[in-house]
């Protein structure tokens, strides 16, 4: 629906203008709008969707955290600087996709939970940046 991951008419308004894409009127009407400016990548998964990318990224070390719709995953390496260099690497793709995890580091492990706060749970965007997470750990 229109790019967004909300559902009701109230909840795309606050979104859209949240995110400066539209300027509202008296009453909540719509003065102007730029709905191609969205991203397609913040769409919810289909069931089908996400049930073929939770199977794939429980079966490389990602959990589901039900209670937040989002997804976890533990990083180990053997130094601070290995963690460090992952955690740069992910920030650099982070900032391209303008989708940031929230992480947590003490030396040589890295925590990562990854959700889509725009739209209270996972999404595609999510499922892209696991991936790329699990490619970068994979050449430390």
């Amino acid at each position: 629906m229109l790019g967004s991951c909300y559902t009701s008419r109230a909840g795309v308004r606050w979104w859209l203008r949240a995110a400066g894409l539209v300027f509202l009127t008296g009453r909540g009407g719509v003065r102007r709008s730029k709905f191609s400016a969205m991203s397609s990548q913040s769409h919810w998964l289909t069931t089908e969707e996400r049930n073929q990318a939770l199977y794939e990224l429980k079966s490389s070390g990602w959990s589901e955290l039900t209670e937040r719709d989002a997804i976890y995953k533990e990083f180990l390496f053997n130094t601070f600087n290995q963690a460090f260099g992952f955690m740069t690497r992910i920030a650099l793709q982070a900032e391209k996709m303008n989708h940031h995890p929230e992480w947590f580091n003490v030396y040589n492990k890295v925590q990562i939970t990854l959700i889509s706060h725009d739209c209270g749970g996972l999404t595609k965007r999510d499922v892209k940046l696991a991936q790329f997470i699990d490619k970068a750990a994979a050449s430390v």
